[in-house]
């Protein structure tokens, strides 16, 4: 098939990868975004589905915006092309391209449709507790993730899984599945199916201040925060003038008489207290610093129990 790629970040390369190594089909152009400023020297950086597209001698074109840009349009329309597949490219398609290509524009959704549609699926499955979640290869619509989907495949989220591992889990089964997609289209063998609309839930993008811990929930939520803002923008509290990050948990339900957000030294570590138990920091990273496990943050404390949170706020 002649295809086209848009995609940005890391979770769009094994899918990349794979239509690349398959040699089934051809990858004739990469839509990406632009180069951004990052880390402190604030250099242009290339999306890692650039560096790839280039290091296989792919042509990259990097809009800053698709909707009006003929110079897109005519370009897809030139290359003939079966259908356009897109992972994580970042912004929504014109209803005006939709219908360029033979086939479409093909997502790998990182969920199981009609669940999580929008930005975030996988930081909003974890947050919500969910056990399953998966991927989805649909037909992009003019809807937010609600076009009519090929194919679905599920996946367990162990309680000790975050954001990351399992959005690498995830992108590697998204690139497996998009070829066995593109593979039975081919050959007439997979029609794409209506979402239940009616069951639809959402996944808006991720906000700093969903970060910020409340230390009166119970301990699982809290460990759920700890695990589904991966890498960014984590679950954070107070440590005094500084914000404390913690970037691995586990979690106890136990009945205390502590004042929520205590934290105290134990035998193990740490334990923070909060509503109905306590939540296990494992690693954590006060602002400014390394990441430390909890043990060596234990060591640093001078006394066996401080407040975190806005009480410990000057």
């Amino acid at each position: 098939m002649r295809l086209a790629f848009m995609g940005t970040p890391e979770f769009a390369l094994p899918s990349l990868e794979a239509l690349i190594e398959a040699g089934e089909h051809r990858v004739l152009s990469v839509v990406t975004q632009p180069d951004k400023p990052k880390g402190r020297g604030r250099h242009l950086m290339m999306p890692p589905v650039k560096e790839l597209a280039l290091d296989n001698g792919i042509p990259v074109v990097q809009p800053q915006t698709l909707k009006g840009n003929a110079e897109i349009a005519g370009m897809l329309r030139d290359l003939a092309l079966d259908a356009v597949i897109v992972v994580a490219y970042g912004k929504m398609i014109p209803d005006d391209m939709l219908a360029i290509p033979a086939h479409g524009f093909i997502n790998v959704h990182a969920s199981l449709l009609p669940a999580f549609r929008g930005a975030a699926p996988i930081n909003r499955a974890i947050l919500a507790g969910c056990a399953t979640t998966g991927v989805s290869i649909m037909q992009i619509d003019s809807g937010m993730d609600s076009g009519p989907v090929f194919l679905r495949s599920e996946v367990p989220i162990p309680e000790d899984d975050d954001a990351i591992g399992l959005s690498a889990r995830l992108s590697t089964l998204g690139a497996e599945k998009l070829l066995e997609t593109l593979a039975r289209l081919e050959r007439g063998g997979i029609e794409a199916k209506p979402q239940d609309h009616d069951k639809a839930t959402y996944a808006p993008m991720l906000k700093k201040e969903e970060g910020k811990i409340d230390w009166g929930s119970d301990p699982r939520s809290i460990h759920n925060m700890v695990r589904g803002l991966l890498p960014w923008p984590c679950a954070y509290t107070f440590f005094g003038s500084k914000v404390l990050r913690i970037l691995k948990s586990t979690y106890r339900f136990e009945e205390h008489a502590l004042e929520f957000g205590t934290m105290s030294r134990t035998d193990g570590g740490l334990a923070i207290a909060c509503r109905q138990g306590f939540l296990l920091p494992q690693v954590l990273q006060v602002e400014g610093k390394k990441a430390v496990d909890a043990r060596a943050f234990s060591n640093g404390l001078r006394a066996s129990r401080v407040m975190l949170g806005d009480a410990a706020r000057p």
